[in-house]
């Protein structure tokens, strides 16, 4: 009797036990895979941005109806994360430190994150674009600031350098991306041609010669129908929502590049992957301006809904929505009217926001270069509805530097006039919330690196089994084969690493996808990659597949 009842307090333990650990995952471990996911992300985002957005549309947003959970945003080395190793976060399934893209970090400081074994520095991780395109599937990266940007960055390159912009493109234009829709488009052109690029590479020719159409207008967007395409339609960022719709109507709405994008990925029976991301409400939160969060967190909001309504139709696809950190520390109420919060009037916060015809960046094309007092005064009366500047505004106004930096004064004028107030202008750390519709929506407060699990595990492959499909160390595994290699530097632009066994030559370039035995050109899964510090340089297992082919 004694043995029979320790055998069920044992069997009683040990399914508590499972139970738990069932439960501390963030989806079903028996879930049947999605065929398509959609990941969209607000850049800089907490839950105050999003009331004060709905607060100015007066109505639910499409977000409200799918809220699940909460987010953990920490990286591997600060409770406040940067927007580099959040994406590589959500992409890989690690934490990672400042600026680093696809990469391993150098050190890990925050508690419970696993340090990371000596000589994998740097060392470049798979990420689930890439894991669904060796599936097969069609995969893409929509974003509203340049596509070379640390978000849709972290989801296609590799590199501990997020400033690296000529780098990540040509990672980018090598990475067998069916669709890249957003801004960026000197950075894949020469200076001679009215780019960046200092390397003499014109990847937009690149690209063509690749079969991708690369689309510059709203129009182009629009008309297009086949199966892959670039479009890069702004020279850098593209316009806050508010600014693009009477400023640059040329260029499409993120809710259109959302769904054209869907369009287009969803032609593949096997399915597809795609990562959307509202840049600039980050970059509106940096400047302290409310109207530039407004803008893009509606612009967000609408690609969302595009996206719920094509799983809903579909039924087989995950959306999780999301934000990869706060930014600004933004709060409805300021120290001004701390006597009378309990008794702020809606008007006061909304009326002067609902009479901004522009975002801070906005403004700054308006006034354009006349910083008289006397057009200061109109344009801010007649586009802001802020008749009341006061002399040290002015002068700020004069004395602001054009472009982005120019909503670092108007923003703050505004926010001053709608009880809107701001802690400072980095990012900030607190949980975020989750949002996620259709098979295997995760729910509860998840870490960022379970959005890339859970991707991994809903389209039915593992991380750890495409990194080693993807970046096999080719120091080894030449030895392997008998063979040798060399880093060719003559053109530091173009490093290429030089394999040799015998006579036999063949040529791995650095960052691109390509294999040259010969005159033969093979086309690879993956990128070369060469860790920066270490030295070590990883190409896909195919490479060496097809050397062995070859005879070596």
């Amino acid at each position: 009797m004694k043995s029979s009842l320790r055998k069920i307090n044992c069997l009683g333990l040990i399914l508590l036990v499972c139970s738990l650990l069932l439960s501390a995952l963030p989806c079903p471990v028996d879930a049947a895979p999605a065929k398509n996911v959609i990941l969209l992300m607000t850049d800089g985002t907490s839950s105050t941005h999003i009331t004060l957005t709905r607060w100015y549309k007066g109505a639910p947003l499409a977000l409200d109806s799918i809220l699940v959970g909460g987010l953990r945003t920490y990286s591997a080395e600060s409770i406040i994360t940067d927007s580099a190793p959040a994406a590589t976060a959500f992409a890989t399934g690690y934490k990672s430190n400042s600026k680093f893209i696809g990469v391993l970090p150098e050190k890990t400081t925050v508690p419970g994150v696993s340090a990371i074994a000596p000589g994998d520095e740097n060392k470049p991780v798979a990420t689930v674009l890439e894991g669904a395109r060796l599936l097969g599937k069609s995969v893409g990266l929509v974003a509203t600031s340049q596509v070379q940007h640390a978000s849709p960055a972290g989801f296609s390159a590799h590199t501990p350098f997020r400033d690296r912009y000529d780098l990540i493109a040509k990672q980018q234009v090598h990475g067998n991306i069916d669709v890249v829709f957003g801004g960026g488009r000197q950075y894949l052109l020469p200076k001679e041609q009215g780019g960046t690029r200092t390397d003499s590479l014109n990847l937009v020719e690149v690209l063509k010669q690749q079969g991708y159409p690369v689309l510059e207008t709203r129009d182009e967007l629009l008309k297009f129908s086949g199966k892959k395409a670039w479009g890069l339609f702004a020279p850098e960022a593209m316009m806050y929502d508010l600014d693009r719709q009477t400023l640059g109507p040329q260029e499409p709405s993120l809710a259109e590049m959302t769904a054209k994008a869907i369009e287009t990925l969803s032609k593949n029976e096997k399915g597809f992957f795609l990562f959307v991301e509202a840049s600039k409400v980050d970059w509106a939160a940096h400047a302290n301006d409310p109207m530039g969060v407004i803008s893009d967190l509606l612009a967000y909001d609408e690609a969302v809904d595009v996206a719920l309504e094509f799983a809903k139709n579909d039924r087989n696809t995950l959306v999780i929505a999301f934000a990869d950190h706060g930014t600004g520390g933004m709060s409805i109420g300021r120290k001004e009217f701390y006597k009378n919060y309990d008794k702020l009037p809606y008007a006061t916060v909304l009326a002067p926001l609902k009479q901004a015809a522009f975002t801070g960046e906005g403004m700054d094309r308006v006034i354009g270069t006349d910083r008289s007092e006397f057009n200061i005064r109109i344009q801010m009366m007649q586009n802001f509805a802020v008749d009341d500047l006061t002399a040290e505004e002015i002068i700020a106004i004069q004395k602001a530097p054009r472009k982005r930096a120019f909503a670092t004064v108007v923003g703050p004028i505004l926010s001053k006039r709608a009880a809107i107030g701001w802690i400072y202008t980095g990012h900030t750390g607190e949980d975020l919330f989750l949002y996620a519709f259709g098979p295997n929506k995760p729910t509860g407060l998840i870490e960022n690196t379970d959005i890339a699990k859970i991707t991994a595990q809903s389209l039915g492959f593992t991380l750890s089994d495409t990194s080693r499909q993807l970046f096999v160390d080719l120091a080894p595994a030449l030895v392997g084969i008998g063979a040798t290699s060399r880093l060719d530097l003559d053109d530091p632009n173009h490093p290429v690493l030089v394999l040799e066994k015998g006579l036999r030559r063949a040529r791995l370039p650095i960052d691109t996808n390509q294999l040259i035995i010969g005159t033969q050109v093979h086309s690879l899964p993956g990128l070369t990659i060469q860790a920066a510090k270490t030295g070590r340089i990883f190409a896909s297992q195919k490479a060496i597949d097809l050397l062995k082919a070859a005879g070596w």
